[in-house]
């Protein structure tokens, strides 16, 4: 994968001010001398910029599309530009260029991973297909391109449900790597035969029950959308189960989909389980709801 290194092009103050440590770039302000920069070099470059729904609000002003992994891959392969740059993570990148292999696809940082796509490695994958032959596998889009190349079907967290669901019933599935995604597929479809790998990311992991039902109690006329990777996930149930939470507020969301319910919602408020960047395009002033986080937990990469 190509990575954008080249500073020769930036304007030569902007230049002066970039440091590069362990843990990305830094020393360039986000103002708008920047993003004209921005604008500038991806006209100049022939390229589209897109965005991940958890970058910075920054990175999402500026950027051609803003959307989830699997949408931005499919705007890329639609793009009459023939440079695309993704900012987001690797396993973002990489989907990409699987849907758009003639063309250029460039990351900001190669630093950029993403903890979840991490927990389970094609190695990994083949040994737990070893154990299970004859098994279907179904893999999160979440995870890296050597482990979707061992995957029977890639599903998203929207499609995850519908995807095990036609699948014969009485196959084997492993699905992998997202536990909190696996547990809620296997709630919704009953299946005895799922066997979920035990990976996560580490934000979504660390939105607990105990947090979330003090943020439900606490509003109780909120509307509350859940992440399925999230570690509380089979917690919003719970409340909704016990009657601690109305069942037609609790709603189990991909970030898109919760994008199309905050603009049909008649709440005054949601609270939102996922990473922060989130709530930045929920915000924005064509939704109708104000949406408040319902953890404190700072954004993740994936």
């Amino acid at each position: 994968m190509t990575v954008i290194n080249r500073m020769d092009t930036l304007a030569e103050d902007m230049v002066a001010d970039i440091t590069n440590s362990p843990t990305g770039y830094a020393g360039v302000v986000a103002d708008a001398q920047w993003a004209a920069e921005i604008r500038r070099l991806a006209k100049l470059r022939g390229a589209t910029v897109l965005a991940h729904n958890y970058q910075l609000p920054e990175i999402q002003d500026v950027a051609d599309h803003v959307g989830d992994s699997l949408a931005l891959s499919r705007i890329a392969a639609e793009a009459a530009e023939d440079t695309i740059v993704f900012c987001g993570v690797h396993f973002m990148a990489e989907t990409a260029k699987m849907l758009s292999p003639d063309k250029t696809v460039l990351i900001p940082d190669q630093r950029a991973g993403c903890s979840l796509a991490d927990s389970i490695t094609a190695d990994e994958l083949r040994a737990w297909k070893d154990e299970h032959p004859g098994a279907v596998v179904v893999s999160y889009v979440n995870t890296t391109a050597a482990v979707k190349a061992l995957t029977d079907i890639c599903c998203t967290s929207s499609n995850a449900v519908d995807v095990v669901e036609s699948i014969d019933p009485d196959r084997e599935v492993l699905f992998c790597p997202d536990q909190f995604l696996g547990a809620h597929v296997r709630r919704v479809t009953g299946r005895k035969n799922l066997h979920v790998w035990a990976g996560e990311c580490h934000v979504h992991a660390g939105i607990n029950g105990d947090e979330l039902g003090d943020q439900a109690r606490a509003n109780p006329d909120a509307e509350l959308f859940v992440h399925p990777e999230c570690g509380c996930a089979t917690s919003a149930l719970y409340l909704a189960g016990e009657g601690a939470f109305p069942p037609d507020r609790v709603k189990i969301l991909s970030t898109g989909g919760m994008l199309d319910a905050a603009t049909q919602t008649n709440a005054r408020k949601v609270l939102v389980a996922t990473e922060v960047g989130m709530l930045y395009q929920l915000r924005r002033p064509r939704r109708r709801s104000t949406s408040a986080p319902s953890t404190t937990a700072p954004p993740a990469s994936s």
